[in-house]
């Protein structure tokens, strides 16, 4: 990644703390979840003492399950192996206010384990890892998230109480692209929007969704670290703002049986003098020949990736036909019924891949589709030619339908162990094991209401 002017310099931090305008220091990293871990600092102990030499944090941060239970089957961390503790070493390019936290700062931190070697399965070293290879071939990936969620009028804490059944959304009808439907809940909107800005991300734009309550605020495209740095900073803050406000919002992939939430990943890749290469302005169809090698990975490896995309067992409810998530495993030009869409055209031309839901961890996620367009352009496969229909009804392969059977593949891919290694093949394995466990285990709402009386 070149060199950054970061939202907040050091030197800025430490004027700020001798005038007592920041007195907190938070330093976080993304979990397998893609959730923000970690500690807040008095700020002057910071400067003193964890600026230079870092942090400890228990490696059980990286092998335990949603709600924060250990579970077995982690090489790195477990109860015969003492749950020790990695480094968390802050990186200073993602220093940033939090303007929604009074005189707080934050960073984002990279894991190493004590000897200094990096803790490879975390997901911020995953996708190092990936874009370092890119590198390799004199190219940076580009990257933009669009990540929805759900406004409720509720409270967490109500909708808590309530088994989040029967929440009040914020709007109460489809309002997707309204700009009236937008402004019932403006207030919250503009304070994320401009929270979000004075922490160092550039907004876009909010538009309403389908589903009521449904809502969605783009950020600019930017290198692909920082993008998903920004994600996981944006998520967090939005949930916090929200509480703040006295409601709720969730990221969840498909919270009911409307439309989900999805997280539509855009990615380009740019050379050493900014340049797209993924545009070729004398080809038909305005592709070079790396764009379209790069979109023959991503056709490829995408069944093996959707663990990487589709990480949850709520993340496959999302894949049905006609709802706007794909099932297809096909791509076309700016055709919305397919997993992979290519848009723009000279310095924006890109594609779209559209199976990530509001639950993907970036970082995962954009490790998986580097890793995919590394494997087209390294075997120079060809890609087919475009959906120009339906691709719900083609004659296409499917998208993965279970986390079961996308773990599956994840584990027996070829692909991924080549890119990624048997180590964070087999932690994201288990990690897929564990939650479908837990899910066999569990008796639902669903089989409640239909087998408590009439069964």
């Amino acid at each position: 990644m070149a060199d950054r002017t970061p939202p907040l310099s050091l030197e800025e931090l430490r004027a700020l703390v001798a005038s007592g305008e920041i007195d907190t220091v938070v330093l976080a990293f993304p979990d397998m979840q893609g959730r923000l871990q970690g500690k807040r600092f008095a700020a002057r102990f910071f400067l003193d003492d964890v600026l230079d030499h870092g942090t400890e944090g228990c490696n059980y941060l990286l092998a335990v399950d949603t709600e924060m239970n250990t579970a077995d089957g982690y090489a790195m961390a477990s109860w015969d192996r003492g749950y020790g503790d990695f480094a968390m070493h802050p990186d200073l390019s993602t220093l940033r206010r939090v303007p929604w936290n009074d005189g707080t700062a934050l960073l984002v931190a990279d894991l190493a384990w004590n000897d200094g070697s990096p803790v490879v399965a975390a997901p911020r070293q995953i996708l190092r890892r990936q874009l370092e290879r890119l590198a390799g071939l004199g190219y940076t990936a580009h990257v933009g998230t669009e990540l929805e969620f759900i406004v409720f009028k509720d409270s967490y804490e109500q909708a808590w109480d309530r088994g989040y059944q029967d929440l009040v959304p914020a709007n109460q009808y489809n309002i997707d692209y309204s700009v009236l439907g937008t402004g019932r809940i403006e207030p919250l909107l503009r304070r994320i929007r401009n929270e979000m800005t004075a922490a160092g991300l550039t907004v876009e734009s909010a538009k309403g969704e389908c589903n009521p309550g449904q809502h969605e605020i783009v950020f600019k495209y930017d290198e692909a670290l920082v993008t998903c740095d920004q994600h996981a900073v944006y998520k967090t803050g939005a949930k916090e703002i929200a509480a703040q406000e006295g409601v709720s919002l969730t990221f969840m992939a498909k919270y009911n049986e409307r439309e989900g939430n999805s997280c539509h990943i855009h990615l380009s890749l740019q050379d050493a003098d900014g340049r797209n290469v993924m545009a070729d302005d004398d080809a038909p169809d305005g592709m070079s020949s790396v764009m379209r090698h790069f979109l023959a990975g991503q056709l490829a490896a995408l069944r093996d990736f959707s663990l990487l995309y589709a990480p949850n067992i709520n993340s496959y409810k999302r894949f049905q036909p006609g709802s706007f998530a794909p099932t297809a495993v096909a791509w076309g030009h700016d055709n919305r019924t397919c997993s992979l869409r290519v848009v723009g055209h000279g310095r924006s031309m890109r594609f779209e891949n559209r199976l990530p839901g509001g639950d993907v961890n970036p970082h995962l996620a954009v490790a998986g589709l580097v890793a995919a367009g590394l494997y087209g352009i390294e075997h120079k496969l060809e890609l087919p030619g475009p959906c120009t229909g339906n691709a719900y009804t083609g004659a296409y392969e499917h998208v993965p339908t279970s986390l079961r059977e996308a773990a599956g593949l994840w584990e027996n891919s070829p692909i991924a162990r080549a890119a990624f290694g048997d180590e964070v093949v087999a932690h994201y394995r288990n990690m897929a094991r564990v939650e479908l466990e837990a899910f066999d285990s569990a008796v639902t709402d669903w089989e409640l209401r239909r087998s408590f009386e009439r069964l």
